[in-house]
């Protein structure tokens, strides 16, 4: 399923997502080595090559070629630009002990600091940049820096490895100075910034390292880490979003505070539930961390817009549905409610209740929004009932999200995410979730992300993916004996380690 480009950041996604499917990341790396060890020898510039390390992947990309290269007969030298105990990834020191025990058919040496850092051999037909990989940011510093010259300077063939080193592997930025390379073997597809910045990465070959379609079909690892936000020392409440959840009613009270606690644990900073007067007295009995804004009445009813206003204007992002009902004064109030929303163009997630009265108005989202249907529901937004057909399913709910301008995130035993244009399928969870309330737990979390600045199909790929494990995590501790609140003291574990199911105990 190779793409006709991918960002850094998509391709580290990818990854993670095939480690997850079981592709470790050492059979990656020897895949991706072994493509430019067949790429260098391809040349036929002469069997003499030396390579630039770098202690990070891109350099146990290199390290790996260097062994196949050697192993072909070919008189390889290789340095690797910074001490060995900055070898942190697992894999990369695997390939380090490998190429350091190779005494007899590779000249290695180290270059710990900039005056170490050797130029390139007079008899080097090619010269491979294994130094930085996709995940650079910020100006080369040194010693890199004197390598990326020394390989500039040489006269050989010069080859980089999956993006040429000084290149942003997403925007194509030079970051201060930068290898000039002839040729750049990348891998799975093209980094979007070797398309803009053709000069310096040569002619791009693409090699193919294994990852398995399913590992940008599905939801994975790597979609949850994409979600992340970086904290800065000196935040502020408020930095990290605003959720406002309107529902409830004087039937249901455990919803809107499901969503509110589930979205507090993604991380967000503030959740209003803004649920009527005697329901919202019943949800501050569940969870101080909530706020809640009491409303008049046992429903909601159009009077109530003029308390929501402000708090409406202080989201970040609004869920509106869980627990709510579907009187008519509840659907004005609705209708009313979606204008105010997409007036002051705030991401919104429609479940349950709120989202059968949008179904019911036979309109289109005119703001960025999600909606969480189940099959039912599905049936009653749209008119049709779900394929029975997995990819055919995924059709529909793609036609069905550019048809209603939103995000549809399809609940079942494997959820379909589609925003019109890509569609991305989820398998984890399990029957015990049949339990109400985990529904709530999703829109909670796929609401907060949205409320941290996640935009609305990563975040519903993202909270798919944690809502599902999160009840994994729950039966393999406890059987199908699930309660939506038992997962929501793991989605902030799983939003810290994705991976964490699947890790040895």
């Amino acid at each position: 399923m190779n793409r006709e480009s991918v960002t850094a950041e998509e391709m580290a996604a990818l990854e993670d997502n095939a480690e997850y499917l079981g592709v470790s990341k050492p059979q990656m790396m020897e895949c991706a080595g072994k493509a430019v060890a067949e790429a260098v020898a391809a040349l036929k510039k002469g069997k003499t090559c030396m390579f630039y390390l770098g202690t990070g992947r891109n350099g146990g990309d290199g390290m790996v070629a260097a062994r196949h290269l050697a192993s072909r007969g070919f008189q390889v030298s290789a340095v690797l630009v910074g001490g060995e105990e900055k070898i942190s990834d697992p894999s990369v020191a695997l390939n380090w002990k490998a190429v350091k025990n190779m005494d007899l058919s590779l000249r290695l040496s180290t270059a710990r600091d900039s005056s170490l850092v050797p130029k390139a051999e007079a008899a080097a037909a090619v010269v491979v940049d294994a130094l930085l990989g996709t995940g650079v940011r910020g100006r080369i510093q040194q010693p890199i820096l004197q390598a990326v010259r020394a390989i500039n300077q040489a006269s050989a063939y010069r080859v980089a490895v999956d993006v040429p080193t000084g290149i942003d592997a997403s925007t194509g930025e030079v970051l201060g100075e930068a290898v000039r390379a002839d040729m750049t073997v990348t891998f799975h597809a093209p980094k979007t910034g070797l398309l803009k910045a053709s000069a310096y990465a040569g002619k791009v070959v693409v090699a193919d390292i294994g990852l398995p379609p399913e590992a940008e079909a599905y939801a994975g690892p790597g979609d949850v880490r994409r979600t992340r936000r970086t904290r800065p020392a000196d935040a502020h409440k408020g930095d990290f979003g605003r959720l406002l959840v309107v529902g409830g009613s004087g039937t249901y009270t455990g919803a809107p505070a499901l969503a509110g606690m589930a979205a507090l644990q993604t991380g967000v900073d503030l959740v209003y539930v803004a649920a009527p007067r005697e329901t919202a007295r019943v949800v501050s009995s569940y969870s101080p961390n909530l706020i809640t804004v009491k409303l008049s009445g046992d429903y909601l009813d159009p009077e109530d817009l003029k308390t929501l206003e402000s708090y409406l204007h202080r989201a970040t992002a609004v869920v509106l549905g869980p627990g709510l009902e579907t009187r008519e004064r509840t659907k004005e109030a609705v209708e009313l409610l979606l204008k105010a929303v997409e007036g002051l163009a705030k991401p919104l997630l429609l479940d349950a209740d709120g989202l059968k009265l949008f179904g019911a108005l036979r309109r289109e989202a005119r703001t960025a929004c999600v909606l969480t249907p189940h099959g039912g529901e599905f049936e009653l937004v749209t008119g049709a009932k779900p394929h029975s057909g997995l990819r055919e399913r995924g059709e529909q709910v793609k036609e069905a999200s550019t048809r209603l301008k939103a995000v549809v995130l399809l609940k079942g035993n494997v959820d379909i995410i589609s925003d019109g244009r890509r569609v991305k399928f989820n398998r984890t969870g399990n029957p015990g979730m049949t339990v109400g309330g985990t529904g709530d737990v999703l829109s909670g979390i796929v609401g907060g992300l949205m409320a941290l600045g996640v935009k609305p199909f990563e975040a519903s790929v993202a909270g798919a993916f944690v809502n599902g494990e999160a009840g994994n995590l729950t039966l393999k501790r406890k059987g199908y004996h699930i309660l939506p609140t038992d997962l929501l003291e793991e989605v902030p574990r799983l939003m810290e380690n994705p991976m964490l199911l699947r890790e040895k105990p």
